[in-house]
C-alpha cells in the first residue's frame, strides 16, 4: 500500500493514489502540525497553540480530540503505514518519513550533500533534483498562526539553501546552460541573495553573456544599497572583477571541497534553538573561530567532547553569536539541538538549577516525565544514555559558573556543547579542555553596519556626525545600539542629533552584575530611553523588575503595578516599543537581564520610598491568594487556612470553576515554583508557605513529586522561621506524601514522625488527625495493613472528637478500605456506608467518589458483583463530573475487574482501554500504565489499543 502526505503547496493525503478526505481546514491544520513533527510526540497544548494560537476557543481541547478522532478514521485505510497514536508525551503521527514530502525533501537534500562530500557529484545532482521536484509551494499554505508562519519561513530557507547547493554543484559540473533559466527565475524572487546572484552571474558569463552578468551585478548592488544600506560582499565583488578582466579561472573552475556533512537520519530529533537573530551583523572572524573550536578537524576516531565557551560582558551579543553559528551549522547535528537559558546572571533571582534543565532535556529526548529517576545521579545517567552516540548540539546560554554546567555535559564525544557566559569559566577549560572565545564589542565598521540595518542608510547618512557620536556612546555594544535605534524608529520626530544631546547629559555607568567584567555604557542608553517615558510607564518599568519569575502574565502585572488593565496595556506597549520589555508569549512579558538590573537600580535610587517593596508584596499576595482560591475549587472540603488580607491594590484572579483553576495552575506553575523560593529569600515567609500549601494539590495530581518536594522544603524552612508548628507539620506531611508516592518509605516515615511530634507537642489535634491518616496511607503502601487500620481508626476518633465531619468521613473511608483488604468485609461495608451518609449530607462529591469505589471493592470481594458494578459506576460518574482523571482511571480498573468476574469480557476490555487512555493522557506513573497494560494483555488485548480514542470519549 502506497501512502503519501503533502504539506508543500497543499495539505493532502493519498493511499494508492486515491486522495483522502481530511475534513475542514482547521482539522487539516491538526494533521499538518503532526506531519511537520512526524514520528515525534506533540502535546495537546502544543497542538492547540499551533492550530489556534491566541484564538483558541474555550473548549479547544475537546475540539482537538474530535479532530484527532476523525483524522484517525480518515487514515484508517493507511493504518499499517500511518497512524496517529497516543504517547506519554502527547500525540504522534507514526509514518515512514519518506512518505511525507517535507521530510522526504529533507532526507533527499541531506543525502545529496553527503554524496557530494564523498565525491559522487552525479548522484548528488540526481538527489538534489529529486528533492526540488517535491516543492509545489510554501509549506502549509493559508495557515496563519505564529507557529505555522515560523515553520513556513524555516522550510523556505531550507528550500533556498538546497537551490543554492544545487546551483553550485551544477556550475562545478559545467552545466551552466542547463541552470541559467532556473537561476534567473530564482534571482528575480530573491534579489538580495548574493550567493544566488553570484551563481547567475557565473552562468551568464560562461554562456557568452558577460554584459548581462555585469548588468545583473549592478542591479544587485543598487538593491542592496537601497534596501539594506550595504555594499555587495567580498565574494560578489571579486567575481565582478574577474568578469571584468575575463579571468581564466572562470572558464575552468576547480572543483569545490565541500566539508563533510553528517549522515542522514530518520530519527525524531529535538529542535529547541530559538529563532536566529534577525539583524545579525559582522562577527565573521568569531564565526570562523567557532568553526575551529567546534567542527571536528582531526582524526574521526578522536574521543574528545568538543566544548566551546563564548564569554564576554552582558549585552555584547554572546547569545546572538551562538544562535547564528548554531543555525548555520545545523546540518552537522542531524540528531537535534537542545537549548536552555541558564539565567546565570538574572539580577533578581538565583540561576536555574541544572537538574531542572536536565529534566526538560530528558523529556525532549523522549523520556517519560512521570517515570524519571528521582535522584540527580539517576537523571544524569539517563541523560548520558539518551545522548550517547547521537550527533547533537547542546547550547547552554548565560551560564553562571562551571558547577552549573557540569551536570549538563553529555558523555558522548559525538555531541558538541556551546556555552555562553559572562565568566571565562577557567575550571571548565582545566577539567574538560573547553575552548574559549572572548567576545569583544563590535568594531566601528560593524557598529555602523548594525545601525544602518536598523535605521536605514538614508537616515544615518542624513546625520553622519550625530550617528558617529551616538555610536561612540554605545561603545560597540549591540544591545545599546538596538535600544537607541528602537527609540528613533518608534518616534519619527526624534532626530539622531536630539537623541545624542540626551545622551550627553547622562554621566553614570551601569555596574557589572557581580561578574568582574568590564561593561559598556549601557546605563546611559537605558536612561535615555527611560527619559522618554511618562511617569506611569517609568513606574511600570521599575516594578516589573520585582516579578519573581522569568516572565509575568497580565493579571499578575495588574496586581504588581496596581494599575487598571487598560492603562497597564498602554504602558506595556510603550515599553515594548522601546524594547524595554518583550512579549515573547502572548500575554506574558519579560525583559533582558541587563534591563532588569537597571530597573532594579532605578527602584532603589529613583523610586519613591517603599515602592519596590509594595510592588513585590502585591505580586506575592496575588499569587498566594489566587492559588489559594484555585485550590479551594480543586478540593472544596480541604481544611481552610486562616484568612489573611491581601495588600491594598492586589487583584487576585477571579476563578469560579474547577476547569479554570486547573488551567490557571497549568499556565502559572513554573512561575509559582520560583515565587515560593523568591518569597522566602526576600523575607516574605508567610506568602512562601501559603503558596506552597496551595500548590500541593495541583502538583500532586500532575505527578510532579520533585516540585512538591522542592517547594515544601522551602516552605518548611519558612514555617520554622515563622515559629508556626502547625505549618511545619503540614509541610512535613506533604513531604511525606511525595516520598510515599515515589516509594521512598523510610523518608516518609521520618517526615511523618516529625509531623506527629509537632502536632502532639503543640496540642494540635486536627494536625495530629491528618498525620495519623497520612500514616495509615503510608502503611497501606508499605504493606502493613494492620498498622494502617490502627492509624486510620485513630484519625477517625480524633476527627470525631473535633466535630470535623469531612475529615471523619474521609477517615471512615480509609478504615473501610483497610478492613476490605484485611478480609473484614462486613466491617468494610458498614464503615463505608457510614462515610457515604456523612459525605452525602455535606455535599462532598470528591469524598463520595472515593467511598463508592471502596464499597465497590468490598462488594466485589463478597462476590456481589452487580452491587459492586453499581458502586463503581456511581464513583465513575462523580469522578468524571469533578474532572478527577486519575481517580476515574482507577475506578475504571476496578469496574473492569467486576465485569470480568461476571463474564462480561467486552465491558471489562472497554473499561481498561479507557483507563489506559486516561493514564497516558495525564502522564501517570509508568507503573500505573504497565499495570493496566498487563491487565489488558490478560484479556488478549494489545496494550494501548484504542487508548486515545477511549480517553477522548471519556472526556466528551
Amino acid at each position: 500500500m502506497a501512502v503519501e502526505f503533502r504539506v508543500l503547496g497543499a495539505i493532502e493525503a493519498r493511499v494508492d493514489g486515491d486522495r483522502l478526505d481530511l475534513g475542514p481546514a482547521r482539522q487539516q491544520r491538526v494533521l499538518a502540525a503532526l506531519l511537520c513533527d512526524a514520528n515525534r510526540s506533540v502535546t495537546a497544548d502544543q497542538l492547540i497553540d499551533r492550530v489556534w494560537a491566541e484564538r483558541a476557543p474555550q473548549r479547544a481541547r475537546l475540539t482537538l480530540y474530535s479532530y484527532l478522532s476523525r483524522l484517525r478514521q480518515a487514515l484508517r485505510a493507511a493504518a499499517a503505514e500511518a497512524r496517529i497514536v497516543r504517547r506519554s508525551g502527547g500525540y504522534e503521527l507514526t509514518v515512514d518519513p519518506s512518505a511525507v514530502d517535507l521530510h522526504r525533501f529533507r532526507l533527499l537534500a541531506t543525502r545529496a550533500r553527503t554524496a557530494e562530500g564523498a565525491g559522487g557529484e552525479d548522484e548528488a545532482a540526481r538527489l538534489f533534483e529529486e528533492a526540488l521536484a517535491l516543492w509545489h509551494g510554501d509549506a502549509c499554505p493559508g495557515m496563519d498562526t505564529p507557529w505555522f508562519d515560523a515553520q513556513r519561513e524555516t522550510v523556505h530557507l531550507e528550500w533556498l539553501a538546497t537551490v543554492l547547493d544545487w546551483g553550485d554543484l551544477q556550475l562545478r559540473r559545467g552545466l551552466h546552460a542547463e541552470v541559467s533559466t532556473t537561476l534567473t527565475a530564482h534571482a528575480e524572487s530573491h534579489p538580495l541573495d548574493e550567493r544566488l546572484a553570484a551563481q547567475l552571474m557565473l552562468a551568464l558569463y560562461r554562456g557568452g553573456r558577460p554584459a548581462d552578468a555585469l548588468n545583473h551585478y549592478q542591479r544587485t548592488r543598487r538593491r542592496l544599497a537601497e534596501e539594506l544600506g550595504i555594499d555587495p560582499g567580498p565574494r560578489l565583488r571579486v567575481l565582478h572583477q574577474q568578469i571584468l578582466v575575463s579571468d581564466p579561472l572562470l572558464i575552468a573552475p576547480t572543483r569545490g571541497h565541500a566539508k563533510p556533512k553528517p549522515a542522514d537520519t530518520a530519527a525524531a530529533a529535538p529542535r529547541q534553538l530559538p529563532a536566529p537573530p534577525p539583524m545579525f551583523t559582522g562577527r565573521a572572524t568569531e564565526l570562523r573561530r567557532l568553526d575551529k573550536l567546534l567542527v571536528p578537524q582531526g582524526d574521526p576516531g578522536d574521543e574528545t567532547l568538543l566544548i566551546g565557551v563564548i564569554c564576554g560582558t552582558g549585552g555584547v551579543g554572546k547569545t546572538w553569536l551562538a544562535l547564528r553559528w548554531a543555525h548555520d551549522q545545523q546540518e552537522l547535528f542531524p540528531d537535534g539541538q537542545l537549548y536552555a537559558d541558564l539565567q546565570g546572571f538574572a539580577p533578581s533571582g538565583a540561576p536555574v538549577d541544572p537538574y531542572v534543565v536536565m529534566r526538560g532535556f530528558l523529556e525532549a529526548l523522549g523520556a517519560d516525565a512521570a517515570s524519571l529517576p528521582s535522584t540527580a545521579q539517576g537523571q544524569s545517567a539517563l541523560y548520558r544514555s539518551l545522548t550517547a552516540g547521537r550527533r547533537m548540539l547542546i547550547v547552554l546560554d548565560n551560564a553562571r559558573d562551571t558547577d552549573q554546567i557540569l551536570p549538563l555535559l553529555p558523555g558522548s564525544p559525538t555531541c558538541t556543547v556551546l556555552i555562553t557566559s559572562r565568566h571565562q569559566l577557567p575550571g571548565l577549560a582545566a577539567s574538560h579542555g573547553a575552548g574559549r572565545l572572548a567576545l569583544e564589542t563590535l568594531d566601528d565598521s560593524e557598529s555602523h553596519d548594525l545601525l544602518v540595518r536598523r535605521l536605514g542608510a538614508e537616515r544615518v547618512a542624513a546625520e553622519p556626525a550625530a550617528a558617529a557620536e551616538l555610536l561612540g556612546y554605545c561603545a560597540g555594544l549591540p544591545l545599546a545600539i538596538s535600544v537607541l535605534s528602537a527609540r528613533v524608529t518608534t518616534n519619527p520626530a526624534l532626530t539622531l542629533t536630539a537623541l545624542t544631546a540626551e545622551l550627553r547629559g547622562a554621566a553614570t555607568r551601569l555596574d557589572a552584575l557581580d561578574t568582574g567584567e568590564a561593561t559598556g555604557d549601557v546605563r546611559t542608553v537605558f536612561a535615555s530611553s527611560c527619559l522618554a517615558l511618562d511617569p506611569d510607564a517609568a513606574r511600570v518599568f521599575r516594578q516589573l523588575a520585582q516579578s519573581p519569575g522569568t516572565d509575568i502574565g497580565l493579571s499578575a502585572a495588574v496586581s504588581l503595578t496596581a494599575l487598571p488593565l487598560t492603562r497597564l496595556r498602554t504602558r506595556l506597549r510603550r515599553l515594548q516599543a522601546l524594547h524595554l520589555v518583550q512579549e515573547r508569549v502572548p500575554g506574558r512579558f519579560t525583559c533582558h537581564d541587563l534591563l532588569r538590573a537597571y530597573a532594579l537600580e532605578l527602584a532603589e535610587t529613583a523610586a519613591p520610598a517603599g515602592e519596590a517593596e509594595a510592588a513585590l508584596t502585591r505580586v506575592l499576595d496575588h499569587y498566594a491568594h489566587t492559588a489559594y482560591e484555585a485550590d479551594r475549587l480543586l478540593v472544596p472540603h480541604r481544611d481552610p487556612l486562616r484568612p489573611v488580607p491581601a495588600a491594598e491594590g492586589t487583584q487576585p484572579e477571579e476563578l469560579t470553576t474547577h476547569d479554570q483553576a486547573l488551567a490557571w495552575f497549568t499556565s502559572e506553575h513554573t512561575v509559582l515554583t520560583a515565587t515560593v523560593d523568591h518569597a522566602a529569600r526576600t523575607g516574605h515567609d508567610r506568602q512562601a508557605w501559603r503558596l506552597a500549601w496551595a500548590m500541593s494539590t495541583f502538583l500532586a495530581r500532575r505527578g510532579r513529586w520533585a516540585d512538591v518536594t522542592a517547594v515544601h522544603t522551602t516552605a518548611l524552612a519558612a514555617a520554622i522561621r515563622l515559629g508556626d508548628p502547625s505549618a511545619r507539620a503540614e509541610s512535613h506531611r506533604t513531604l511525606a506524601w511525595a516520598c510515599t508516592e515515589t516509594g521512598r518509605f523510610t523518608e516518609a516515615h521520618r517526615e511523618l514522625a516529625c509531623a506527629l511530634d509537632l502536632s502532639e507537642s503543640s496540642g494540635d489535634l486536627l494536625s495530629a488527625a491528618h498525620t495519623h491518616l497520612a500514616l495509615g496511607w503510608l502503611h497501606e503502601r508499605d504493606g502493613d495493613r494492620s498498622a494502617a487500620l490502627r492509624h486510620d481508626q485513630h484519625a477517625a476518633d480524633l476527627f470525631t472528637s473535633l466535630g470535623n465531619l469531612p475529615g471523619h468521613a474521609r477517615a471512615l473511608n480509609a478504615v473501610a478500605w483497610d478492613h476490605a483488604h484485611l478480609g473484614n468485609l462486613a466491617e468494610a461495608v458498614r464503615h463505608g456506608r457510614e462515610a457515604l451518609a456523612i459525605q452525602h449530607e455535606l455535599g462532598d462529591e470528591r469524598g463520595r467518589a472515593g467511598t463508592w469505589d471502596t464499597l465497590g471493592y468490598a462488594y466485589h470481594q463478597l462476590r456481589e458483583h452487580a452491587r459492586a458494578i453499581d458502586c463503581y459506576e456511581h464513583s465513575l460518574e462523580l469522578n468524571r463530573a469533578l474532572g478527577h482523571r486519575y481517580n476515574e482511571a482507577e475506578t475504571l480498573v476496578h469496574l473492569s475487574q467486576a465485569h470480568r468476574a461476571t463474564g462480561a469480557l467486552e465491558q471489562a476490555r472497554n473499561a481498561l482501554r479507557q483507563a489506559l487512555g486516561i493514564h497516558l493522557d495525564i502522564q501517570a506513573l509508568a507503573e500505573d500504565v504497565d499495570r493496566v497494560s498487563a491487565l489488558l494483555r490478560e484479556l488478549d488485548v494489545p496494550p494501548g489499543a484504542d487508548g486515545p480514542d477511549a480517553a477522548e470519549s471519556a472526556q466528551t
